[in-house]
């Protein structure tokens, strides 16, 4: 299927985005920006903007859609890798930062506490950033997700992907629509302070019916903030889904209108929105802070 002439990024500065990718380099951290070929890429790291993916880049789930290097072990946990980030977070003298992780069934915890250590240092070292994080399921593990919380980050994301009836299809079996609604509740039943957010990807051949579907299970969760966008095939094999539909900017619009008559206190829509993309960032960022005074 041919890309419409919507699908193209106009080229942005390279100059921060150098010395990210540099700095990431000599620290031997890992983002979701690369390891996902996430195409704003440029665009964010040039604004200063960077979503940190820890506990290293092999995910242990198999899901569809995913760029990520797949493996049934990951690599060594870096223990230092707290300090390292929060580091680098006071460096750059970040004001918003958006932690992430690949799924690590091989640990006993899931990989849980180190991801809740890395809040913390950062929180520690950098007082003023406010931090959210995208966490995967930790296969529905009540004591995985207490330990997030507890850790205290401003958002707690996590992504439902797609809608119930592909889910099977595009996600890894060890994770389901179900398990992901119920991450959500807990989270916010956990903590009523913390805001929660999720993200889905269209063109998987999903009805506007079962989009709407989502949208008001993730509202009857109490998630607060929403991103929507465009699937892009990772690479053209057999095992990654196809791309069903390339979905207009203006129906992208009209979602995410619809999103907010539902509640949502934001929602992030378009052909390049991905769940840490910046622009919401910038709007969330406000949010939080108006909340916080």
């Amino acid at each position: 299927m041919a890309k419409p002439e919507w699908l193209s990024i106009k080229p942005a500065s390279t100059e921060k985005y150098n010395v990210i990718k540099e700095r990431v380099k000599e620290l031997g951290l890992h983002t979701v920006c690369v390891e996902a070929h996430c195409p704003n890429i440029t665009e964010c790291w040039s604004s200063g903007t960077a979503t940190f993916m820890v506990l290293g880049d092999l995910c242990t789930r198999g899901c569809h859609f995913c760029a990520v290097r797949k493996s049934q072990s990951g690599i060594s946990v870096d223990k230092m890798e707290p300090e390292k980030l929060a580091q680098a977070i006071k460096e750059w003298n970040l004001d918003y930062v958006v932690i992430t992780s690949v799924c690590r069934d091989d640990l006993p915890d899931q990989g849980s506490s180190h991801f809740a250590r890395c809040v913390e240092e950062i929180k520690k070292n950098a007082p003023e950033t406010l931090v959210e994080v995208l966490i995967p399921d930790f296969r529905g593990d009540t004591e995985s997700l207490k330990r997030i919380v507890e850790a205290k980050p401003d958002v707690i994301g996590h992504n439902i992907e797609t809608v119930r009836r592909l889910s099977p299809e595009v996600r890894d079996k060890r994770a389901s629509y179900e398990q992901s609604m119920a991450v959500l509740k807990s989270v916010k039943s956990s903590s009523k302070r913390v805001y929660t957010k999720s993200s889905m990807m269209l063109g998987l051949g999903e009805t506007e019916e079962e989009i709407i579907e989502a949208m008001k299970d993730l509202r009857n969760a109490n998630v607060d903030f929403l991103a929507i966008g465009q699937y892009l095939r990772p690479l053209s094999n057999g095992f990654y889904s196809e791309v069903k539909e390339y979905v207009t900017p203006e129906r992208f619009e009209k979602l995410r209108k619809k999103a907010l008559e539902l509640g949502f206190l934001y929602c992030a829509a378009g052909p390049f929105v991905r769940s840490s993309y910046k622009a919401g960032e910038f709007f969330i960022k406000n949010i939080v802070l108006q909340a916080k005074q």
